[in-house]
């Protein structure tokens, strides 16, 4: 094993923690603007500066890519973090929001795991030994059906101005389905893939460290991941996770 699941969990509990401080007292929190309809509060930064601090201290021999704070380090084998995934979500008191971390290493998703702390729903993963929710092992949905299936998404595509947008996407897609939701986290969407929740997830212009613990979840789920073309690998930039039995269904759709 390349680290004990045991004392990270305890770290990112631990995060967790210091996450809802914040968001129990959200009237003075404090806001900001990365770039226009990017946000950023204190709480994002106070969270990832505690993951920095207590997994460099615990493995020293990891670098460290987060969300707010960029890359140090050994990034050959390092630490994917995003501290608040749905900041904005956080921000509005809504629950959909989680801390996402991943062990990556030569280019590979080793350790995944997803917190969401006003849910109180931990999801965790080792690559090759299932996925868990809560110390409960998880697997995708048994729906066969895309008119009967129910589908995430996001449009992170539309904060960052891209002219290829999800727009159209989204209402082909929802044109054929049952249920469509939008829950402000790809790290959660993917992990509710993961359980069973809904059927498929796709989103587009996100970054590894959105997605890099949630896909090794769903995949650990029985999840298939792939591009919108339907090639296998893990790309930030256009995700589709599904439960396999679908796939071939929503892929001329996407």
């Amino acid at each position: 094993m390349l680290i004990s699941l045991d004392v990270l969990e305890k770290v990112i509990r631990e995060a967790g923690s210091i996450a809802l401080t914040y968001f129990n007292d959200l009237k003075n929190l404090q806001v900001n603007m990365k770039s226009p309809r990017d946000f950023v509060t204190e709480a994002d930064v106070a969270v990832e500066a505690f993951l920095k601090e207590r997994l460099s201290l615990e493995y020293p021999q990891f670098g460290f890519w987060g969300e707010e704070s960029g890359q140090s380090a050994n990034q050959a084998s390092r630490w994917v973090v995003d501290p608040i995934d749905g900041t904005h979500s956080f921000s509005k008191g809504q629950y959909f929001w989680g801390i996402s971390v991943a062990l990556e290493i030569d280019d590979d998703i080793k350790v995944g795991v997803v917190y969401a702390p006003a849910l109180n729903d931990y999801y965790a993963a080792e690559k090759g030994k299932g996925a868990c929710k809560n110390g409960v092992p998880i697997s995708v949905s048994n729906e066969t059906d895309l008119a009967n299936a129910m589908v995430g998404t996001g449009f992170a595509c539309i904060r960052s101005f891209s002219s290829e947008n999800n727009l159209q996407r989204f209402c082909r897609i929802a044109g054929n389905t049952s249920g469509q939701r939008r829950f402000g986290s790809a790290a959660l969407d993917l992990c509710l893939v993961a359980d069973g929740q809904v059927d498929a997830y796709w989103e587009q212009e996100l970054n590894l460290y959105d997605v890099a613990a949630g896909a090794l979840i769903a995949s650990e789920a029985g999840a298939t991941i792939t591009d919108f073309k339907g090639d296998s690998g893990l790309f930030p930039k256009q995700i589709l996770a599904t439960n396999g039995k679908i796939l071939d269904q929503i892929l001329p759709l996407m």
